[in-house]
């Protein structure tokens, strides 16, 4: 298909009225009409054909000049099917544009399991190594814990991005797994702007999402025992604990998390379904694998915002410094409440 007109210099150079365009100089029907004229006062006899012959021309002059008018102005109007369609061009939000997703089905399925095993691998790697470490977990220190914990973590996610890197190839693409740390604040694609807006339009949704339901059920649900429970007894122990918590929940797990559901998940799913459905199906996912059943819906908000951020900017460090802010903002605020004396564990109604 032709490429669409931009330019009126190429109209005239394909339209069939370039055609009729006559020298003026030697042809113009104003010429032909004054010479007219001026043979007859003169006292010259005038030929009827040539006074004929130059008033048609004169009509036909101007229906063309008409006709060139409206075909400029259908110019100005008209768009390509192509240029609509097209992922790279500016008539679509960026926000509703797929990816040029470059491996199959079966890749998407093959390294979805080959993640998922990974994880469960390396916890039985690590848990059946440690006796062998001559590390009892139960005699060990607050600090000692927590220092294991961001190893744990750290060795998972090494392992899950080596085989997501290695089995998705990127093929030259760049907005796959793309890193851009330039231009943090572009209106368009800016990733610190977007990750403040992302941040702020979620913790307004979810803040809204806990007060109806709180009104709904009548009274505030009970706490499930999730990572962040499971963290309660490391949270403001010492500077060590709490550095390590923060390496844990605000570098790391941002990183692997929005790697595999956003990076990978979700940008794959826009080869089969529209953008917004691949963002809210990564989300269902993501909130899903959390196993917090009663948590559910302020983690769908939550990646919700992640995925819709991430394809605005197709940038991970957007989602990344989302998740990043919300994850250590949790902790920090815990350890302040911690240190100046506060039940933490009654603030979160854990049971």
């Amino acid at each position: 298909m032709a490429a669409p007109i931009t330019t009126s210099t190429s109209l005239f150079s394909q339209s069939s009225l370039f055609t009729l365009a006559l020298k003026p100089q030697l042809y113009s029907p104003k010429t032909l009409i004054q010479s007219t004229h001026r043979v007859y006062h003169t006292g010259v006899s005038t030929s009827p054909c040539l006074l004929n012959r130059a008033l048609r021309f004169h009509h036909v002059h101007h229906r063309n000049k008409e006709a060139l008018k409206r075909g400029l102005s259908s110019v100005c109007f008209y768009k390509n099917k192509d240029s609509i369609n097209d992922k790279g061009s500016g008539l679509e939000w960026p926000i509703l544009q797929r990816w040029d997703v470059p491996w199959e089905w079966y890749t998407v399925s093959l390294t979805s399991l080959a993640c998922g095993l990974g994880f469960v691998l390396t916890g039985l790697v690590e848990a059946a190594a440690l006796p062998y470490l001559g590390l009892q977990i139960g005699e060990l220190s607050l600090d000692e814990k927590a220092e294991i914990l961001f190893f744990d973590q750290a060795f998972t996610t090494a392992v899950i991005l080596a085989t997501l890197y290695s089995v998705t190839n990127r093929s030259g693409q760049k907005d796959l797994y793309s890193y851009d740390w330039r231009n943090p604040f572009d209106l368009q694609k800016g990733w610190l702007l977007w990750a403040g807006i992302g941040l702020v339009g979620a913790l307004i949704t979810i803040s809204l999402t806990g007060v109806a339901m709180a009104f709904f059920s009548g009274e505030p649900p009970q706490r499930e025992t999730d990572a962040l429970v499971r963290l309660l007894p490391l949270i403001g122990s010492s500077s060590v604990s709490t550095i390590c918590l923060l390496g844990i929940t605000g570098v790391l797990a941002p990183v692997l998390e929005e790697n595999v559901f956003r990076g990978f998940l979700m940008v794959s799913l826009t080869k089969w379904v529209p953008t917004p459905i691949s963002v809210l199906i990564s989300a269902a996912v993501f909130s899903a694998a959390h196993l917090t059943p009663g948590e559910f819906p302020q983690l769908f908000i939550l990646g919700t915002a992640l995925g819709f951020s991430y394809a605005q900017t197709r940038n991970l460090l957007t989602p990344i410094t989302i998740h990043a802010l919300w994850n250590s903002g949790v902790i920090v605020l815990l350890t302040i409440l911690q240190i100046q004396g506060y039940d933490i564990k009654e603030l979160l109604q854990v049971s």
